[in-house]
């Protein structure tokens, strides 16, 4: 009588045994640094790769984080002019060895899409933007970069051959997540893929909000061009009330250059200082467009209302005429009759609170953590 041969059992994982967190670079602490923080937080054992690594300019929640700077990291002055090294950077990516884990999941607005997980492996992506320098703003970046003439010609070329290598590492990621329908819209024009929406987490609980008016004007975060602060420095150069910006970057001593006397430069601040500063201000001004806008909800957090130019992430975190308002044309011009218009009694700064909280972190990490069991489990099925 043949022997019985007993079925062969399907091994079925609830979760990953092994994940591995990819970030682009940890070399400041904006938006994208407080998604990986939330991921870090997921995933606490999960090492993170990374093009490069500046401990110094980096939130203190990575202290303890096990974290793979790629080689490029090594080269000189990586860690402070690491755009240097732009040409290198896909082929840095590609050379992370994600081979032993089960689980990849990347924050990516650059390069970090494009690693290159094991075959049997999940890729899930959280893309803040398609890559803003090769796509939506290519052509002024290559004006705004100082550089040499004869340095500009050279690199549209270079960023031709970047677009199709970005293109192909957008294919890579198994399932793709974004902030907003705006990077959704984006996403699904330049990359020709589906997003599905989980909008970034906000700190909520670390903000106490207050009522009390505010005795100043305050806008703030990195100082680059396409955040245009330049709109509201020339505003407030023109109306002369009072005026702080929080934040560094390459556009600081433009601004200072053409900024009014009541306008205070304020640098670096801690998240403690940050948060005072929202308490005290009379509104926070948002003149760019944002994939998202986390420094806006931050601001609603502490009872604020926000003036935001009406277009990219503000139209979907501004609730208009009850958290804030919004201007329609980006020019100084527009900004300061907002200004000028604008009236913080008619804003309710526990309802400004309310709004912000369903932006909190514990609905960020539920919603995450819900989609990625369910990719889990659709992964082991197919």
């Amino acid at each position: 009588m043949p022997m019985a041969v007993e079925p062969a059992r399907i091994e079925t994982r609830k979760e990953p045994r092994r994940v591995a967190l990819v970030h682009d670079y940890l070399v400041q602490d904006g938006g994208s640094e407080r998604v990986l923080l939330a991921l870090h937080e997921l995933y606490p054992r999960a090492p993170i790769y990374t093009l490069f690594h500046n401990p110094a300019r980096t939130h203190a929640g990575f202290k303890h984080a096990d974290i793979r700077p790629s080689h490029l990291n090594e080269l000189p002055f990586a860690r402070k002019r690491y755009q240097w090294y732009l040409p290198f950077m896909p082929d840095a990516v590609e050379r992370f060895d994600l081979s032993a884990y089960d689980l990849v999941l990347s924050s990516s607005s650059t390069f970090a899409k494009g690693a290159i997980a094991a075959p049997e492996a999940l890729h899930v992506c959280y893309c803040h933007t398609p890559t803003r320098f090769l796509w939506q703003e290519r052509a002024g970046y290559v004006n705004e970069l100082p550089q040499p003439r004869f340095v500009k010609r050279v690199i549209p070329p270079l960023l031709h051959l970047m677009r199709q290598w970005d293109a192909i590492a957008a294919r890579r990621p198994d399932v793709m997540l974004t902030n907003s329908r705006t990077s959704q819209q984006r996403i699904r024009r330049y990359y020709q893929r589906d997003a599905e929406v989980i909008a970034p987490p906000v700190d909520i609980e670390r903000i106490p909000f207050s009522t009390k008016p505010g005795s100043y004007w305050l806008t703030g975060g990195r100082l680059v061009a396409y955040k245009r602060f330049d709109l509201v420095v020339q505003a407030f150069a023109k109306l002369n009330v009072p005026l702080k910006i929080f934040g560094e970057g390459p556009e600081r001593d433009k601004l200072r250059k053409m900024a009014g006397p009541k306008t205070e430069f304020l640098g670096h601040v801690t998240d403690e200082a940050k948060i005072q500063l929202f308490r005290d201000a009379i509104a926070f001004l948002h003149p760019q467009i944002e994939d998202f806008g986390i420094t806006a909800v931050e601001a609603m957090a502490a009872g604020r209302p926000i003036i935001a130019f009406g277009q990219g992430g503000a139209v979907e975190t501004v609730l208009d005429g009850v958290t804030g308002t919004f201007f329609e044309v980006q020019c100084w011009e527009d900004v300061g009759n907002a200004v000028l218009r604008f009236d913080p009694a008619r804003f309710d700064p526990r309802q400004i609170r309310k709004h912000a909280e369903t932006f909190g972190k514990p609905r960020f990490l539920e919603q995450m953590k819900q989609r990625l069991d369910r990719a889990w489990s659709q992964h082991l099925s197919s």
